[in-house]
């Protein structure tokens, strides 16, 4: 009679009741093993997603424009939206439009803008990309700009130049890959718009100086852009530059001893003489100089940019 009983209430009783402990314990186990399986799994998958992530972010080329302002920073990116094919909207043509009525009374592309008055006087006038380039706006903030070239993402960021913008540099120096340093080479003459007493090539140099021997940019490649050129051929035939630079040893009429100068000027401010000093001499609003000298610079960064990824 007592059997019947213990099977009757076995019977009545929930089903966790009546299993054995060991049953119990093999059921935990084999959740447990469950979890595990997936939380590696998770993990596993977190694992690929940030390998791919950090892949990506290596894979990236950071190129940042700095620079005195009035330096051509802005030009030239435009000048890589133009090469790479990226067209400007009908809002960026009209705002384009204003600046250049503005550029017309001052600015040093006034020549141009008054060599093509009587086009730019329609009331149809849509600026075309040469007008754009010799358009004139101080940078505030900071733009960037994304292009890629052979399946290699690009991302060149410009910040404007003036002493008041210049604190919003150190917001893009993480991640960088190469500077490009533009420097106004046909200002030798010239103070700055926010320090009437601060001649502008001795401004550049020192911003120059600053940057080159930062420890921040020990592992980046740094390139020198002496930019506007065609300005400074026309200026070293009726502005000595010995007026503002004594040292000047060569022929200040002769275009090559005045770009050597340059070279020499702004290498010496270089602590580390080890690593060569790239530089380029160039014309911003000339898409087929920009074009030629991008193409050297873009060789020049990739193999930096190599190197770097090899070593990580």
């Amino acid at each position: 009679m007592s059997g019947v009983v213990r099977t009757l209430s076995r019977c009545l009783l929930p089903a966790e009741a009546t299993r054995e402990p060991g049953a119990s314990k093999q059921g935990s186990r084999e959740r447990d093993a469950v979890q595990e399986r997936e939380a590696r799994r998770r993990s596993r998958e977190i694992d690929a997603m940030l390998a791919r992530e950090r892949r990506a972010v290596r894979r990236l080329v950071k190129i940042l424009l700095l620079g005195a302002g009035e330096s051509g920073k802005s030009t030239f990116l435009k000048q890589m939206r133009i090469i790479n094919g990226q067209e400007f909207d009908k809002k960026a043509l009209l705002d384009f439009r204003g600046t250049i009525y503005e550029n017309i009374l001052k600015s040093e592309s006034v020549k141009y803008f008054l060599d093509n008055l009587d086009r730019i006087g329609q009331l149809s006038y849509i600026p075309s990309k040469q007008d754009i380039l010799f358009a004139r706006k101080a940078t505030k903030g900071i733009v960037e700009h994304d292009f890629v070239i052979k399946k290699i993402p690009f991302k060149m960021v410009d910040v404007g130049g003036q002493r008041s913008q210049r604190q919003k540099w150190f917001q893009c120096f993480d991640g960088i890959t190469s500077i490009l340093f533009m420097v106004s080479s046909s200002e030798y003459d010239q103070v700055l718009m926010e320090d009437r007493r601060t001649n502008r090539l001795v401004e550049s140099m020192n911003i120059f100086e600053t940057i080159v021997n930062n420890k921040l940019f020990l592992n980046v490649s740094i390139i020198l852009f002496l930019n506007k050129t065609d300005l400074l051929v026309e200026k070293i035939h009726t502005v000595d530059i010995r007026k503002n630079f004594p040292e000047f040893r060569g022929d200040p009429r002769l275009l090559d001893d005045v770009q050597e100068f340059l070279v020499q000027s702004f290498s010496r401010k270089r602590r580390n003489r080890g690593k060569p000093l790239f530089h380029h001499f160039t014309t911003a609003v000339d898409t087929e100089n920009i074009r030629f000298v991008f193409h050297a610079v873009k060789d020049t960064i990739l193999q930096e940019n190599l190197k770097d990824i090899m070593l990580q």
